[in-house]
């Protein structure tokens, strides 16, 4: 009886040590780890695997290596995995306030950004709420810069030149400069611009460094458009089936994540456009000419945004303009 008493004891103990292991989640991200945002996602796990004492360990996919980049919202909302990140825009066909920080020459500063976001952020909240989805986090890119295999000094030098796109509005801005329109994701940038599939192109500095855009490149013209988001969501119902104490560690470390990336953003966009210019690309802010007329456009994007957002349009952008 003793024995058995014993080695009852022994397997209540193994029982509860199984039983106290770690819970881990799947999360994707469209991003390679050499990335700002893939950094700021990899310190906001290991916070959370800290705080909760190994309780919740979360493993980072990166580059779109787990689950592709348009897929991985409705991956989140399915439970296919738990939690992940990607770019809010590439949404835009789904609801306008998706596309609101993709539309040109709105918010062209960090400043103005966060202030778009705060006015933004509640109403981001209840679309994706709406499809199981609760928002822990949201950083920007840097300000969206041209990048193209020619020189650009006039809008005019655009015409006819295939222009990557990978959301509605800039398949919208494609069109106003006379250009034809191309969806490229990041990892396949390369190859694009290399075989002629693209010939230009809007994104971050950032971007630009991980793909190496000084191989197929050799123009880079920071005028600024936009600087679009990415958010970091997690399954509703799975992050309410947590305990209280590793909900509030993850709602801590998104706090933090949020304050440090905008803040490595900042710091990257000034870092990565110098590395364009020691690999010898030209780089420069763009002729007042070809600024000019992308701000007439932006501002026409604007105006029709505005009336396809309707009500909830007009108050986001009232609560944007007050703020400033």
């Amino acid at each position: 009886m003793a024995a058995f008493k014993t080695i009852a004891a022994g397997l209540a103990i193994t029982l509860a040590s199984v039983g106290a292991q770690a819970e881990t989640w799947q999360m994707a991200t469209p991003y390679p780890e050499s990335n700002f945002h893939t950094k700021n996602v990899l310190q906001f796990v290991q916070d959370i695997q800290a705080a909760t004492d190994g309780k919740l360990e979360i493993k980072v996919h990166s580059a779109g290596s787990l689950i592709k980049h348009p897929e991985i919202k409705n991956a989140v909302r399915s439970r296919q995995i738990q939690i992940g990140e990607f770019f809010i825009s590439i949404l835009s066909n789904e609801n306008p306030i998706y596309a609101l920080d993709s539309v040109p020459f709105v918010a062209t500063s960090f400043k103005d950004a966060r202030k778009l976001y705060a006015a933004s952020k509640p109403e981001l909240e209840k679309e994706l709420g709406k499809q199981g989805l609760k928002v822990l986090y949201s950083v920007a890119w840097p300000p969206q810069g041209l990048y193209a295999d020619r020189p650009i000094e006039k809008i005019e030098d655009l015409n006819g030149l295939k222009f990557r796109v990978y959301n509605s509005q800039l398949a919208r801005l494609a069109q106003l400069v006379n250009a034809v329109p191309a969806q490229v994701e990041v990892p396949d940038l390369a190859q694009a611009f290399t075989t002629g599939r693209v010939n230009a192109m809007l994104t971050a500095t950032s971007t630009g460094v991980d793909s190496k855009a000084w191989d197929y490149l050799k123009y880079f013209y920071d005028v600024k458009a936009y600087l679009p988001k990415n958010v970091v969501v997690v399954n509703q119902k799975i992050f309410d089936a947590l305990p209280a104490g590793e909900q509030k560690a993850i709602l801590d470390a998104a706090a933090k994540a949020e304050t440090r990336g905008w803040e490595m953003a900042e710091a990257d966009h000034q870092a990565k456009k110098q590395v364009l210019a020691d690999h010898g690309m030209h780089v420069s802010d763009g002729s007042d000419a070809l600024n000019n007329s992308l701000h007439k456009i932006g501002a026409q994007m604007a105006t029709e945004w505005s009336k396809q957002a309707g009500q909830m349009g007009e108050t986001v952008l009232k609560a944007y303009h007050d703020a400033q």
